[in-house]
């Protein structure tokens, strides 16, 4: 049974694509008379599925040694075999459990939130595809099968993002998703070819093996390095490709869900494992640090300055990846892949939580809101469950990564230990914020008959809700995190303390209506960096934009006045040479006898002239000499 197991593994991504193929009927529109329900039904089916087939192979190989397995897809005899490298170890399969178990519980949750839509089916046909590329990048072994299934990832944002695409801002948003993660994923294809050129496998196990004994040039590491780290930039949403996420909130809320906790921990997930190749490059591991520090303290700020209520969690998703790439920077995998684990259930729940706001209020303005607290008793303590899953207020998950972080860093590298109090206080202020702003305070118009959501949202809520209040008990009895003897004190403290500031200072500007809003005490230009991103936006349009347009402009004008202009100007002196030899043309024989005859005397003497002249000779001489 487990020989079986182990060599079916290659059905967990396959059943998100049965599903989504299954859907199809639907989604196309050949099926009506059912209505989009039984699509949504198949799909749920083949998720379920993919989580029992996953648990019990993570069951099979808990306290095995991770195993390889090559699946064959394509051979011709003698010539080609082709085959994906799967890896099943507690990592592996770990990571396949929770990313089909979160699309379990987001498809549910779909069930409700788009009950009325029209496009229901195309929907879960694009969750099924998600799904699929997600839980194959969980098991891949393969840097080729990786970027491929990273591809798809780029396409099914695309398309979900642009589920709506009636709206002109959700078509922008579309668009500005598939393009800026296409800036990253082109040059991490020039570091996979490049790789495949010098090692000529693209298995991970086998580039961790090449990269203990290759000696490269300093520059040829650092160059492969960059190009490396590019696509999961794009990926995670990281300075300077990180608006594509902000944007993408314009989409349907339960494929934010899933985007906010494991999509773009995928970026990241692939970083981890290119992480023995990316140490030949001292470069490459500078660069993520202090793109990781950039991305964590900028849009822990720029969270803060929102009023729309996903995107200001979309800036907080940036910037705890960005903490992870901070840890692979200073090459502490099993810290990131700690705060990618808790991260993802903290923010999932938080993403369940506004979504339900939203379907009750119609709105994502968070100065529209308020007074939801004790109209939505169950959306309420799910927002507060997922804002103590996110931070390091209680002990739940991320208090554990966070940690885990500042026991190991104190001693070598204090301000590794200050970005992280500063970016978990932030993240708390910015939570209560949001927390007070709409659960807190009197109702307005939209908030004033807001009920609370159906049992299809409230079940997967409540669910993942304990599932966040366990993960310490199931990190403890995983041996994952260590035991409160062994923590240092002072660390505990300092995380306590920021947490708690955080929670102090929200509550005093937004659980106490007689406090003036700090939005008093920044100056309005500050604010307005703030809101806008640090106008990165416009940074794009006068620098990379810009210098797009003028490139165009001036291929343009090449095209048509120096290449359409050579090739007019042909044509034109075919035309008149045509034009003006038709006059000479006589129509009797004896002239074109003549004029070949005296062709060939004017070319006789010519070559004559070459033979008995000496400078004539000299030079043929010496072009036959450069000729040989």
């Amino acid at each position: 049974m487990t020989q079986f197991l182990l060599q079916s593994s290659w059905w967990v991504p396959a059943y998100g694509l049965l599903g989504a193929v299954l859907t199809l009927p639907w989604s196309t529109g050949v099926v009506r008379r059912t209505g989009p329900r039984p699509a949504a039904y198949f799909n749920l089916l083949m998720t379920v599925l993919a989580l029992v087939h996953s648990v019990m192979i993570l069951y099979s190989v808990w306290n095995e040694p991770a195993q390889k397995l090559l699946v064959p897809w394509f051979s011709v005899k003698g010539y080609l075999n082709l085959s994906f490298a799967l890896e099943l170890s507690r990592l592996s399969m770990g990571a396949a459990v929770l990313i089909t178990g979160l699309s379990l519980l987001a498809q549910v949750f779909a069930l409700g939130y788009l009950e009325k839509d029209w496009a229901l089916a195309r929907f879960y046909a694009l969750m099924g595809f998600f799904e699929a590329a997600m839980s194959g990048l969980a098991l891949s072994d393969s840097l080729f099968l990786s970027y491929a299934l990273l591809e798809m990832l780029t396409l099914s944002t695309y398309l979900l993002v642009g589920f709506w695409y009636a709206q002109p801002l959700v078509v922008t948003a579309a668009r500005d998703a598939f393009l800026t993660k296409r800036v990253g994923d082109l040059l991490l294809l020039m570091g996979v070819v490049a790789l495949s050129s010098m090692t000529g496998s693209l298995n991970f196990s086998d580039l961790a093996e090449w990269s203990e004994v290759v000696q490269l040039a300093p520059m040829t590491a650092t160059l492969l390095g960059l190009a490396l780290i590019s696509g999961p930039i794009g990926k995670c949403a990281q300075f300077p490709l990180n608006l594509w996420l902000d944007e993408a909130m314009e989409g349907p809320n339960p494929a934010s869900i899933l985007r906010n906790s494991v999509v773009v921990a995928c970026g990241a997930y692939v970083l981890i494992k290119l992480q023995p190749v990316l140490a030949l490059s001292p470069i490459a591991l500078t660069t993520l640090m202090v793109l990781g520090t950039v991305t964590a303290v900028g849009a822990s700020l720029v969270a803060i300055a929102q009023v729309d209520i996903k995107r200001t969690l979309s800036h907080s998703t940036s910037a705890y990846l960005g903490l992870v790439f901070l840890a692979v920077g200073i090459q502490q995998d099993e810290i990131a892949l700690l705060f990618l684990f808790t991260h993802a259930i903290g923010k999932a729940l938080l993403f369940m939580s506004i979504g339900s706001i939203i379907l009750t209020t119609s709105t994502q303005d968070l100065t529209e809101m308020g007074g939801l607290g004790s109209r939505m008793p169950a959306t309420t303590t799910a927002f507060v469950v997922g804002g103590l899953a996110t931070t390091a207020l209680v002990p739940l998950g991320s208090f554990w990564a966070m940690a885990e972080w500042a026991d190991r860093f104190s001693a070598v590298s204090p301000w590794l230990v200050a970005v992280l109090l500063l970016v978990n206080g932030l993240t708390a202020f910015n939570l209560t914020r949001v927390f007070g702003l709409v659960f807190a305070g009197e109702p307005q118009p939209k908030t004033r008959r807001a009920p609370e959501v159906p049992w299809l949202m409230a079940v997967p809520m409540v669910s993942l809700a304990i599932v966040a209040l366990l993960t310490p008990v199931m990190l403890m009895q995983w041996h994952l995190i260590s035991d409160w003897l062994s923590l240092n004190q002072t660390n505990l403290v300092l995380l306590l303390v920021s947490s708690t500031a955080g929670v102090a200072a929200g509550a005093l500007f937004y659980l106490n209506p007689r406090s003036p809003k700090p939005v008093r005490f920044v100056w309005k230009s500050v604010r307005d960096v703030l809101a806008y991103d640090f106008c990165i936006e416009q940074l794009y349009r006068l620098s990379v934009v810009f210098g797009v347009v003028q490139g165009s402009r001036l291929t343009a004008w090449f095209d048509r006045y120096v290449v359409d202009g050579m090739v007019n100007l042909v044509g034109l002196v075919s035309i008149l040479g045509g034009e003006s030899l038709k006059y000479t043309i006589s129509g009797q024989s004896r002239h074109y006898l003549l004029t070949v005859f005296i062709g060939v005397v004017l070319a006789i003497a010519l070559l004559s002239w070459s033979y008995f002249n000496p400078a004539g000779a000299s030079y043929v001489s010496a072009s036959s000499a450069n000729l040989f």
